[in-house]
This record gives structure tokens, C-alpha cells and sequence, in this order.
């Protein structure tokens, strides 16, 4: 088994891989679900909140997160170059503790969270993206707890505050410029993570991407890009990890091959199958 220092190597060279050709950039995007929920532990936090549809984090969900954070610098030949998140808390919070284990000054196996972390801000830049939010229908937020007039607010300068201090990019243009509209079907949710994950992808193509949303999100990485498959688990924390080819003309327009799924089913919290391994409906 390969050590943190051997997988380091292998990142920087990996990276010189990409850079060695400036006509040619192997783009990695991965995509991540947020940490544990606490409405899923502590069953009475909705009734001591004005916003039940917007749980944060467990303390278990932060210890994931960055453990995931961790792993993703350790194991992955890559950098990461940009993060964009759904602007609810989990996946706000998710990303706060993935940056900080991404952007770690030091490879430290002791620390279970950001807390204690020195970090080197100018290693990654991070956005908040509406289109990477929940699916707004009852399909995933119980329409008892939802806003009653369907206004899913949020106040993106607190929410910024809460990243990793000196990462957030003011400058990054967000592909939906405001939430979804409540009670968007779940082809309509899918569509939309398909659309933004291409859009975010296609506006920084010479840069590894991470996005942190939710697990239908996650989910479609995976089955848009892998025909004739049904991602039937998403864990907290699970990721599904695509590449792509980016070629670049003298004028820097670039032409970019189809997403390839380099997860494998169960490896990093996924779980999926042939749509025609299924058994017919009875």
C-alpha cells in the first residue's frame, strides 16, 4: 500500500502530466455529497429552528468531511483548483472542512476536523452556486417543514463567512443567478445538476473542479455520464469522480471529449448497477 508521501509524488506528477502539453488538459471533476445530517441524529432540532429545511452539519458530519477532504488530497494524482457549493448549511459547512483539509499546510493524520489546521488559502477558490442546491419539491424537503410561500432564502455575505478565510471568490459568476423555484419535478432537478456540473466545468477548463451538493446530484454524475446505469446509494460524503479530455486551439477555444466515470460501484460511497440488471417490475 502506497503512503500519503508516495501519493503526493504521484499528485505533482500528475499534475506535470497535464501541464507538460499546453494544447491539451485532462479535466477531473468531482463531485461530492455533504456529511451527516443533524435533523438524522438529534430528531427534535426542527422544532427548535425557524429554517427545518436547512439542518447543518452533525459533529459526525464534519469529522466525514474532513476525513473525505483528506483523502481526496492523499489518493487523488490531481490538485484541486476551484470548489462550488450548494448554498445550504450542510453542504456549506461540508466544504469548509474539505477546503481546510485540501488546503492543510501540513499532511496531518491526527486532526479529525478543521479546527486545529493551518491552511495556504491560495491554494484553492471557492463559489457558491444556486444550481448545486437541494431538489426543491417533496421528492427530497417535506413540504411541512419548506418556507410556506416557497422563498427558499439565503444570505450568501454569512454564508461566505463561514469558508475557509481568504478561498471564497467574489469575482466567480454563478450559472443560476437565483434558487430554483419550489416544487421542480426530479427530471427537472436532474437536468439542472447535468446542465451546471457542464456550465462550471466548461467555464474553467483548464482547472480540476470539486462541487459539493446533494445526493441526486452526486447520483447524475455518475448516470449521465455512464449509459444504461442506475445509481440506487449515495453515503454522506460519497463522490463520484469524471474526466474529461480539453483541447485547445491556438486562440485558446477549446473542444472537450465526453465525461468518463473513473468510480467504481461502492468505491467512495456510491453504489450502482446496470439499469438492465434490474429485475422487471412484478
Amino acid at each position: 500500500m502506497q503512503g500519503p508521501e508516495d501519493s503526493q509524488t504521484q499528485k505533482q506528477e500528475g499534475h506535470q502530466l497535464q501541464s507538460n502539453d499546453d494544447n491539451e488538459f485532462l479535466q477531473n471533476v468531482i463531485v461530492m455529497r455533504h456529511g451527516d445530517r443533524l435533523d438524522c441524529s438529534e430528531f427534535l432540532w426542527i422544532t427548535t429552528t425557524r429554517r427545518p429545511w436547512d439542518t447543518p452539519l452533525a459533529e459526525s458530519g464534519r469529522v466525514r468531511s474532513f476525513c473525505t477532504g483528506r483523502k481526496i488530497r492523499q489518493w487523488t494524482d490531481f490538485p484541486i483548483h476551484r470548489v462550488f457549493v450548494s448554498p445550504f448549511l450542510r453542504c456549506i459547512q461540508t466544504a469548509s472542512e474539505v477546503v481546510c483539509a485540501l488546503c492543510a499546510v501540513h499532511d496531518n493524520q491526527i486532526e479529525m476536523t478543521s479546527e486545529n489546521v493551518p491552511i495556504d488559502p491560495s491554494k484553492i477558490k471557492v463559489a457558491i452556486e444556486y444550481g448545486l442546491c437541494e431538489v426543491l419539491s417533496g421528492d427530497a424537503i417535506s413540504p411541512d417543514l419548506a418556507p410556506e410561500d416557497g422563498n427558499f432564502e439565503f444570505n450568501l455575505a454569512k454564508l461566505e463567512e463561514m469558508l475557509p478565510a481568504g478561498t471564497v471568490d467574489h469575482s466567480a459568476e454563478r450559472v443560476y443567478q437565483e434558487m430554483p423555484k419550489w416544487e421542480e419535478s426530479l427530471i427537472e432537478a436532474r437536468d439542472r445538476y447535468k446542465q451546471v456540473i457542464y456550465a462550471l466545468a466548461d467555464k474553467y477548463p483548464h482547472e480540476n473542479l470539486l462541487i459539493v451538493t446533494h445526493g441526486e446530484g452526486v447520483g447524475i454524475a455518475i448516470s449521465a455520464f455512464m449509459k444504461d446505469t442506475l445509481v440506487y446509494a449515495v453515503e454522506y460524503c460519497g463522490y463520484a469522480h469524471t474526466r474529461r479530455k480539453i483541447s485547445f486551439d491556438d486562440n485558446q477555444k477549446f473542444t472537450a471529449s465526453n465525461f468518463e466515470v473513473f468510480t467504481k460501484s461502492i468505491e467512495s460511497g456510491i453504489s450502482y448497477c446496470p439499469i438492465s440488471a434490474m429485475p422487471p417490475d412484478v
